[in-house]
């Protein structure tokens, strides 16, 4: 990093002379041309950088590793937020559904499997999780 700063320094510097020496109406195609430098350096170290990265995911797909999910079977954050969300949105109506057609047991009812639902889901037992799981591992289908 520290030869890359020093290059660009050199390179700011060389820009700022050759202002100085054609004038300030030339400053604009200057300015653009150190830009298109740093531009082209940006996209440089990315491009390095993405390249790196994806030779990591490689590599450890090769290795057999998984990545992290936060949990045994569990999605990422998003889905199991999203699950959370939608599993709290459906109790709404169930309910009340629940207490108008079987008072307090259905109640309870009704929150034992809204809770035993949400249980499984975070345990990763549902059978799309699983086959989630063994295509990561490299097998296919839903086995």
């Amino acid at each position: 990093m520290m030869a890359r700063d020093h290059e660009l320094k050199k390179d700011l510097a060389a820009t700022l002379e050759t202002r100085k020496e054609l004038g300030p109406e030339y400053e604009a195609e200057l300015v653009d041309a150190f830009l298109e430098k740093v531009d082209r350096k940006l996209e440089a170290a990315i491009d390095r950088r993405v390249r790196r990265q994806a030779a990591e995911t490689q590599m450890a797909v090769a290795r057999g590793d998984r990545p992290r999910t936060g949990g045994p079977g569990a999605g990422s954050f998003g889905e199991r937020f999203g699950f959370a969300v939608a599993s709290l949105v459906l109790a709404v109506p169930l309910s009340a559904i629940a207490v108008v057609n079987a008072h307090l047991p259905g109640l309870l009812v009704s929150w034992a499997g809204i809770v035993g639902v949400n249980a499984v889901n975070a345990a990763g037992v549902f059978p799309w999780q699983r086959g989630r799981q063994k295509r990561e591992d490299g097998a296919s289908g839903w086995e």
